[in-house]
């Protein structure tokens, strides 16, 4: 690896590749500040990334280098007044007497927030601090949103995996609080502290933050932190002193002498007596100061003299002012401060003209806007993004707006009349999802909790809606609908026919026989029909695509997410999605061997290209757009021709999974990554493999050229990201930070950044600067939010955003510059992962995507029991053999022991990994065989849920294991293509079956244990022996991978069942398929057959569970859970497009026939 220079003589030789960029892509202006804004940030985090940093050694990293700064909200005090003197009384208490904890208190206005970020850009300029943080509590985070923030921060995002107890948490912040010197701002903290008599007392739910207060004031450390306060904090009394390490500072308003400078900006004038009788009459207050001199400079033409002359001014606090204020507004003027309230971050006069629903024309709302400014109520800004004037409240300002708002709605509910209520929305559904929650937490959660209890029980509210039909077309259905899901009410047959639903957020929400007939839907946020994501893309125009685990691909428009396009693409998962350079078209790539070409205007199936034998793991389209490239699991990559559907080249060299491809930038080179821990570069024309590049020690995920080609990026099992030199196969750099394996990776369009994800659930972005001599990485930042696996990550074309998607059904959108989550795309789909007869045969037991165990009847098909403790996707289901105890294994890293008759939790026990995909019981019930996703299996013993034996010895993931009869050998399937034998009782593995050429799905022993049968996705089953270990038979007939087998009690027959949704029944002395069952519509994941060999049971993709004469082939009963939107009725519904009407009738919404028939008299 080249030598690391220096952070300045990369940015000399970057500054040349940037203008390379920028001459084939006249973006110039755009990369360049880019990389402005982006070296700062480098600079306020710089560290070798690739090195595990404890806090020590940070500190010794930070001491030669600038400060770090992050000014988070912090406001613009390039104009300041005054305050001298508490500034150098602060320096002193920080710097020379080094104050652990100092509160900062006064009443709201005074200039809390201006003089903490003063005094924080002087801390910076004073060099004694290495880290410095602004934070401003004003939307409520709870605390340990917050903890993470700062910990990130002074940990230069080396922590990622956090600790979820908060005392942790703060012990975590401390050993970096102690290791450097930290200089740490909370504005706001009033706004996490309860009103009324209990002064210093905190919300319900924030009581967390006195601990952190506590234990930064008492415990021993090098740092400070500052709070702004309208209220001490008990703990700051309880341990403040005036040569104690924790102390207050309670500010007074300006003097007379500093509150000038007020007077001259906005144009009034008095003599030197009047001013200071203005000032005292406001306590110096400068938002008050300013408030009032507006309304001199309006009425009394900017004399002082002229308004103290008037015998009925009201002096007072700043909430008296802004109520006198307030009652001065026009009703439009009072609508706007309310909207700007409701958003709580800036806005567009555009935004706030969409909200407005008593306005169409702007230029009104012009007007308004101008007066609000005028009388400094409102503050203008402008969008970094599109340079357009944005507004907001001043936090004072918006808090007494906030209260406002909520006490005029209380009254409205309480009353039963709507009208603040019918002309606002108390949540926004369509706005960025930190926005949304901030507004639940300040605005509606207050609202439920003074609602009365007659009103909490909600069917009240649509009696006074309906009893007030001139206000149907508002905001007051929708706003009905998000307090009745947020009381967590069961709106179950819930009647909203006939009404306009504006911003209801409905995404994750049950609707089941909800009436919403002949209503009207604006902006609403709905749940849609999808599965556990695999890829995402962006188009060159900014569409975007996924791909699901149920053979979707879903597109929206970016702009305002909307849902255009779904299509069934493919029998079984769509491992990736690719759009040509043009975007007309996009490619997808199956576990159905296939891959597909589409074209976006309509949706059409252009060609389906097929030559692989095994799954397509990856697809990717040359510049020109005129072949794709596409990696498999059968361990080759194809070049076709995109026109003939022709394969041009088979690439063959790495010897397993080949997991991903790119083309390099100017179309000569692909890059391959492969579960085979290589890296591949292969010429385009000759096909030949140009380089063969080794470093990672697990199995390669994701890799990526960047914009130039000169460098790729590679994300692997072994928890890292490797930087490579394109030209000599070198590795510059190894990315540290991920706590699990790195399953995507992908560059920004401007090459600025890399992003990366995977198990650990978070996304981390890179600054990359290099160029031929040198490479400088550093970790930005990490994104959390997700819940499982992120199997894929993209930048949009203008690298503004980041799209993610996940095993836990979501796509997210990341806003790069903020790292806040814009918008989270949540899907729904219950895949059936498992089905289990009970011993009598009564009960049939299903594992699924949703979280839940359940039993049914499989005499009458009806639902028995739901189990809903787990957290996570249930992934097996099995039955002791006494019948009385059924186990469930889950992704979230439990398996949990039910008794059966009385639907009991027995027992828990914690697992060390996820995707328990197969349980099994020993003949005698004493011990339970778990997989997970390390490669191990585990023995339990059931009685004492202790972990006997741990065993080792497959190369990857365990997909299946089985007992024999006699309880004397397990079985276990790999997805490393064996099988093998194991002793359970000492954990020996005593012989490894070879044949499959793909991975092992299931196993199972024969009634008399001398035969093992095994499915995988080569497509085949095999009869073993098992004394002699040979292949006895191959058994083909499955178009696809084989996901399931069981044999018959008597074991004359098997039943397998697979990806080309069916299910075969197969004679064992002939190796005759008998018997093909069809009927589900997609892949069937678990079959099992009751005690009687009677009755088949297939559990499958399509969520639904099918029960089978194994005699007559007939279709007996077909079982499905509820679905979120089952029997909701939307029949005659507007404001919905196709797109969303598909999507609610997927999720089980009906549309009802009308009666159209003329009626006339006889």
């Amino acid at each position: 690896m080249p030598e690391i220079s220096s952070v300045a003589s990369t940015i000399a030789f970057f500054g040349t590749i940037i203008g390379i960029f920028a001459a084939s892509f006249q973006v110039l202006d755009q990369i360049e500040k880019r990389r402005d804004k982006w070296f700062q940030k480098l600079q306020n985090n710089n560290s070798k990334s690739d090195i595990d940093l404890h806090p020590a050694q940070i500190s010794n990293i930070v001491q030669n280098i600038e400060c770090r700064v992050d000014w988070g909200e912090a406001v613009d005090v390039s104009v300041f007044y005054g305050r001298t003197q508490e500034l150098a009384t602060l320096e002193e208490w920080i710097i020379n007497d080094n104050c652990r904890l100092i509160a900062l208190l006064g009443m709201g206005g005074i200039g809390k927030t201006s003089l903490s970020v003063k005094l924080a850009q002087k801390i910076v300029s004073s060099k004694t601090f290495e880290f410095v943080i602004w934070r401003s509590l004003g939307n409520a985070p709870p605390l340990p949103d917050i903890l993470a923030e700062l910990i990130r921060f002074v940990s230069l995002e080396q922590e990622t995996n956090l600790p979820l107890d908060i005392g942790a948490l703060i012990t975590l912040l401390k050993k970096y609080l102690r290791a450097s010197r930290c200089f740490l701002i909370l504005d706001n903290f009033e706004s996490i502290l309860t009103e009324g008599d209990k002064a210093g007392e905190y919300r319900e739910g924030y009581e967390d933050y006195g601990i952190l207060l506590k234990r930064v004031g008492e415990e021993l450390h090098n740092s400070c932190l500052i709070i702004t306060s309208r209220e001490k904090p008990r703990e700051v009394a309880a341990s403040e002193g005036e040569t104690l390490p924790v102390r207050s500072l309670q500010l007074s308003g300006l003097p007379a002498s500093d509150s000038g400078v007020i007077f001259q900006e906005k144009g009034i004038s008095g003599t030197q007596d009047e001013q200071i009788r203005l000032v005292d009459s406001y306590q110096g207050n400068p938002l008050a100061l300013k408030i009032i001199s507006t309304t001199i400079k309006d009425i009394f033409q900017g004399s002082i003299s002229e308004f103290l002359a008037q015998e009925s001014i009201v002096f007072g606090t700043i909430r008296t002012l802004l109520e006198t204020q307030f009652n001065r507004l026009s009703d439009l003027e009072k609508e706007v401060m309310y909207w700007l309230a409701i958003n709580r971050e800036p806005v567009t006069m555009l935004e706030l003209l969409d909200d407005i629903i008593t306005l169409e024309k702007a230029p009104k709302l012009i007007e308004t806007l101008e007066s609000l400014m005028q009388r400094s109520l409102i503050e203008k800004a402008r969008d970094a993004t599109s340079d357009a004037s944005t507004f907001t409240l001043q936090n004072v300002v918006m808090e007494y707006i906030t209260d406002r708002f909520i006490e005029q709605i209380i009254t409205e509910i309480n009353q039963g009349e709507f009208e603040l209520f019918n002309t606002h929305a108390i949540i926004k559904a369509t706005t960025s999802d930190y926005i949304r929650s901030s507004q639940i937490r300040l605005i509606l959660n207050p609202i439920l909790y003074a609602l009365s209890s007659e009103i909490k029980r909600g069917s009240d509210l649509l009696e006074i809606l309906r009893n007030q039909p001139e206000i149907k077309s508002g905001y007051a259905t929708g706003n009905i609908i998000n307090l009745l899901v947020n009381l967590k009410i069961n709106l179950n047959g819930y009647d909203f026919s006939e009404l306009v639903i504006k911003q209801a957020y409905l995404q994750g929400v049950n609707l089941r026989s909800c009436n919403f007939s002949n209503s009207s839907f604006d902006k609403c946020i709905f749940t849609q029909p999808f599965g556990s994501i695999q890829s995402v893309a962006f188009s060159p125009n900014g569409q975007l695509a996924a791909s699901d685990t149920n053979g979707q691909i879903i597109l929206w428009q970016v702009a305002d997410s909307k849902h255009f396009l779904s299509l069934k693409a493919h029998l079984s998962w769509v491992w990736s999605v690719g759009f040509s350079c043009d975007g007309s078209i996009f490619a997808s790539g199956s576990s159905d061997h296939t891959i597909c070409l589409w074209r976006l205007s309509d949706g059409q199936l252009i060609k389906t290209l097929q030559g692989h034998t095994s799954e397509v793991r990856s697809v990717t389209f040359s510049c020109d757009g005129t072949i794709i490239a596409s990696g498999s699991s059968d361990h080759t990559i194809r070049i076709w021709n995109i026109n003939t559907a022709q394969t041009l080249k088979i690439l063959r060299g790495h010897t397993n999974v080949v997991s991903a491809v790119a083309f390099s930038p100017d179309g000569e080179t692909i890059v391959s990554g492969s579960y085979d821990q290589t890296i591949r570069l292969w010429d385009v024309v000759t096909g030949k493999c140009i380089k063969v590049i080794y470093g990672h020690t697990n199995q390669i995920r994701s890799v990526a050229f960047s914009p130039d080609g000169t460098i790729i990026a590679s994300g692997s099992y072994d928890r890292t990201i490797r930087i490579w030199s394109t030209q000599t196969g070198e590795c510059l750099s190894i990315l540290q930070g991920h706590s699990s394996q790195v399953r995507t990776v992908a560059f920004s369009h401007d090459g600025l950044l890399l992003a990366s994800a995977g198990r650990d659930l978070t996304i981390k972005l890179w600054f990359i600067l290099y160029n031929e001599y040198s490479i400088e990485t550093q970790l930005i930042s990490s994104l959390a939010g997700h819940t499982q696996s992120i199997e894929s990550v993209a930048f949009s074309p203008d690298d503004k955003m980041l799209v993610s998607g996940s095993f836990d059904q979501t796509v997210r959108l990341w806003d790069v510059d903020n790292e806040k989550c814009l918008k989270t795309l949540q899907g729904y789909a219950n895949s059936i992962w498992s089905v289990a007869f009970s011993q009598d045969g009564q009960i049939l037991a299903t594992a699924s995507d949703d979280f839940a165990v359940r039993f049914w009847s499989v005499a009458t098909g009806e639902l028995l029991r739901t189990f809903n403790k787990h957290t996570n996707r249930v992934w097996s289901v099995a039955f002791s053999p006494s019948g009385q105890i059924v186990a469930s294994g889950s992704d979230d890293k439990t398996i949990r022991l039910w008794e059966v008759n009385t639907g009991e939790l027995l027992k828990t026990i914690i697992v060390h990994t996820y995707h328990i995909r197969s349980l099994e019981f020993s003949p005698d019930g004493k011990m339970l065989a778990s997989t997970g996703a390390d490669e191990t299996i585990c023995i339990w013993d059931v009685a004492s849920c202790k972990c006997l034996r741990i065993l080792h010895q497959h190369l990857r993931r365990v997909e299946s294991v089985a007992f024999s009869s006699d309880g004397k050998i397990l079985a276990s399937g790999s997805s490393d293509s064996t099988i093998k034998l194991w002793v359970p009782e000492t954990g020996e593995c005593v012989q490894t079956l070879q044949g499959h050429t793909a991975e092992v799905n299931s196993v199972i022993f024969s009634p008399n244990g001398k035969t093992l049968a095994s499915a995988s996705n080569d497509g085949t089953l095999k009869l073993w022996s098992t004394n002699k270990g040979e292949c006895i038979k191959t058994l083909r007939g499955h178009a696809y991978a084989v996901q399931s087998v069981v044999f018959s009690p008597d074991g004359k027959y098997l039943i397998s069942a697979g990806t080309d949704e069916t299910i075969k029944l197969w004679n064992i002395r002939t190796g005759e398929c008998v018997k093909t069952l069809e009927g589900h519509i997609g892949v069937i994941w678990s079959v099992a057959i009751n005690q009687l060999g009677a009755i088949i049971a297939s559990g499958s993709q399509d969520e639904t569970i099918k029960l089978w004469d194994i005699n007559t082939g007939e279709c007996l009963n077909t079982l499905r859970a509820k679905r979120p939107y089952e029997e909701m009725n939307i029949t005659g519904v507007k404001g919905l497009t196709e797109a969303t009407i598909s999507t609610l009738l997927a999720l089980g919404a009906v549309e009802l026939a009308t009666d159209t028939t003329d009626v006339t008299d006889v």
